[in-house]
């Protein structure tokens, strides 16, 4: 049983305040949510008039054919973020640019086979949100490209060695990095994807620099050699060099880039089940990206720079994340309840939401020329309307990002934006059943909220998995 009050515990205003006081954290909240407020109004993002202030966060699938095309449950899920009401989709669903970049087997995948695939999905998200909405000249849609470094499936792909994360792979010390000549093909092969994307009719392309895959690796290569290490121009080398392919080869697809803002040093469970920093001798020898020098608190000096990097490239789109789910997720998607290979909170879910909500305006603050969009959001439950409306309403953010909610709860921005009461019984509470199925080999899907999912049997393993007493991993 964690120690920390459950959301929905505070059933009022005052006691969200209080609760959020009690923490010392700075929590945007308005009491009332308008309809015809800051979440409805529409912005200009480049040529695209987007029509309001939600966007649907991409997600890691596990439920597509082994070739990379989508399934049955994927169009579902596709289909359910167009009925959803959010008027920015930011890449649906992270699709690897080859094969060998792939997170797990059922991951999307970019190629000529599965081009109609991916035409479909996007197809079936827009005339789903045209027929539930009316409209959907308003509609901007994303593909996000990815691969997934050293968390890619069988073959692993380190960008340098770190001192822990090594230790986490099966012979990870003796693996060799990734040259810059393989780095380069790269580059190349997200070049290519993106002209898939184009082709299959998407709007724009989000080049993946977050939670500790390839590309956001390459943002903490300090250590590494070479052309695309060491220097920050080094390590931000790929992605102008994506950018820049992407110009060349793709006219008139527009680039957005989501990233980690800020990383600490990788977490493990302690003896008490917590999660507690993984440092060895009591000594920190790997910097990252956003990170100060205690490995447990943020300094956004570098990615100021790079917002201002992506701002000379005509990089408009900015999606604002943190750290890893691999390492440290109670900072990447704060949440009561762990994953089963996951850790309890070590502070309480709030604190992190807040944080992450902090660094966005930070940045937004810095580069208010960027179309910024937050994260983080989901543990907030029934408070998400009313911390949305007042982070965008203060211009700290110019999206709220909808995650893990959209699986529970599809039309909860639908229900926002025309004056209706959320549905509690729908509301995400952040059980992690989305996290732990896929880490088990089961389809992505939230079984204890969606009816298809709670029919299923893996969905009564993952309940007794739940409420068995955590065994603590060292």
């Amino acid at each position: 049983m964690s120690r920390w009050i459950r959301m929905a515990q505070l059933r009022t205003p005052d006691q969200l305040r209080a609760h959020a006081a009690e923490l010392g954290v700075d929590l945007p909240f308005d009491s009332d949510v308008a309809p015809d407020g800051p979440l409805s109004r529409p912005i200009q993002c480049g040529e695209q008039r987007v029509g309001n202030r939600f966007a649907i966060l991409p997600m890691e699938g596990w439920d597509a054919t082994t070739r990379g095309g989508p399934s049955e449950l994927t169009v579902r899920r596709w289909r359910r973020f167009g009925e959803s009401g959010a008027k920015l989709i930011w890449g649906g669903e992270a699709v690897a640019v080859r094969g060998d970049g792939r997170a797990n087997p059922n991951q999307l995948l970019a190629s000529e086979e599965t081009l109609a695939g991916l035409a479909l999905l996007r197809e079936s998200l827009v005339k789903a949100h045209a027929e539930r909405f009316g409209r959907s000249d308003d509609l901007l849609v994303g593909l996000q490209l990815t691969h997934a470094g050293r968390f890619a499936r069988p073959l692993p792909a380190i960008v340098y060695h770190h001192p822990l994360l090594d230790r986490r792979l099966r012979g990870g010390a003796e693996l060799e990095p990734i040259s810059d000549a393989e780095l380069a093909r790269l580059v190349d092969d997200f070049v290519a994807a993106a002209v898939l994307a184009a082709r299959a009719g998407f709007q724009f392309v989000d080049i993946k620099h977050c939670h500790g895959y390839l590309g956001h690796e390459l943002l903490s290569a300090f250590p590494r050699p070479g052309r695309y290490g060491g220097s920050f121009e080094n390590r931000t080398r790929f992605l102008r060099e994506i950018v820049a392919g992407i110009r060349s080869e793709a006219t008139g697809l527009a680039v957005g880039v989501r990233f980690s803002a800020f990383d600490f040093v990788p977490y493990r469970q302690g003896a008490d089940g917590v999660g507690e920093p993984e440092v060895p001798n009591g000594q920190l020898r790997a910097q990252a990206f956003g990170g100060d020098a205690t490995g447990v608190g943020v300094d956004l000096a570098e990615p100021r720079r790079l917002l201002d990097l992506l701002l000379s490239l005509d990089v408009s789109l900015v999606c604002v994340t943190a750290g890893s789910p691999y390492y440290s997720p109670h900072i990447q998607r704060p949440a009561l309840f762990p994953p089963s290979d996951g850790y309890e909170p070590p502070e309480d879910p709030l604190s992190g939401v807040a944080r992450q909500i902090a660094v966005t305006a930070d940045l937004k603050r810095h580069r208010p020329e960027l179309a910024i969009v937050g994260s983080a959001y989901s543990y907030l439950q029934e408070w998400l309307p009313n911390v949305a409306q007042a982070v965008v309403g203060i211009g700290h953010a110019d999206f709220v990002g909808i995650g893990r909610a959209a699986l529970t709860y599809p039309h909860m921005v639908a229900d926002v934006l025309e004056g209706r009461a959320l549905d509690r019984k729908r509301v995400c509470r952040t059980f992690s059943d989305c996290t732990t199925a896929p880490r088990r080999g089961w389809v992505s899907g939230c079984y204890p909220l969606d009816p298809l999912y709670r029919a299923r049997p893996e969905a009564e393993v993952l309940l007794q998995r739940r409420a068995a007493p955590k065994e603590v991993v060292r």
